[in-house]
């Protein structure tokens, strides 16, 4: 019996079958922007980072299913808030920071591993006798808040000097066989947000922040060869629910301000 007619070679033809007709990345080439309306928290708002592809799944001619999406996870985080000579406030990830995992989860909660489930997910239920094609996109920006004053501190008083932030993600646009978990990467995207703010807290409210360089994102990398997804990237907890604010003095032991969601 040649390889033609074997279960095994069938399902890596179909395999190699599904394509990406195109893809595209990028990151809005506008600076972030900055709300001081509140008189509790500074606001800012990055641009977005956008992903789309169009792909092509051959006729499946079995009773299984496909889902192709977008999986994303964070490889490396810093968000330091200074507040002068005090100390920062910092969220942190326990696990990245300490070499545990080389990337944690950045999906949506739910639908673990995929980033959501409307745009960025397509299900594909067999058998079908025609080719599938179809888009998914998905988007991620970051608008947090930050305590004007010292977060463990009964003070209201601000005293936010600067915010840091630097953040790496990689995103892949994956093919699933949801009987047998087979995984198919189909393409391999990275991408990084970087920002800067310097505040001054003695001036008055909305003139207090000004964004520092860059004012513009690096765009995002398609890369030629495709990378394989870490184990951590496709469980939980996820980054928001991992993630630990940090109180770190400039004297004086680390103390929790936040704990993680997921223990």
């Amino acid at each position: 019996m040649g390889c033609i007619q074997s279960i095994s070679c069938k399902s890596k033809v179909f395999r190699e079958s599904i394509s990406v007709i195109e893809v595209k990345a990028s990151i809005d080439p506008i600076p972030t922007s900055i709300d001081e309306s509140s008189s509790v928290v500074l606001r800012y708002r990055t641009p977005h980072f956008r992903a789309s592809a169009q792909v092509l799944v051959p006729p499946i001619p079995k009773k299984e299913t496909w889902i192709v999406g977008w999986i994303q996870a964070c490889s490396h985080m810093e968000f330091y808030n200074h507040y002068g000579e005090q100390g920062m406030s910092s969220w942190e990830l326990p696990d990245l920071l300490d070499g545990k995992i080389q990337a944690i989860s950045d999906s949506d909660g739910v639908n673990y591993p995929w980033y959501g489930n409307t745009t960025e997910t397509c299900t594909i239920v067999g058998p079908t006798k025609k080719e599938s094609k179809f888009n998914i996109s998905m988007n991620d920006n970051f608008y947090p808040s930050v305590t004007w004053a010292v977060p463990v501190s009964e003070s209201n008083v601000a005293k936010l000097t600067s915010i840091h932030r630097d953040q790496s993600f990689t995103t892949w646009l994956v093919a699933t066989n949801t009987a047998t978990n087979e995984m198919v990467t189909l393409q391999t995207i990275k991408w990084r947000m970087r920002l800067g703010i310097e505040v001054n807290p003695s001036r008055p409210l909305g003139q207090r922040a000004k964004l520092q360089e860059p004012s513009a994102q690096e765009q995002p990398q398609v890369l030629s060869k495709n990378e394989p997804i870490p184990p951590s990237a496709l469980v939980k907890p996820n980054a928001n629910d991992a993630q630990v604010l940090m109180w770190r003095p400039k004297d004086g032991p680390p103390l929790v301000v936040i704990p993680p969601k997921h223990r």
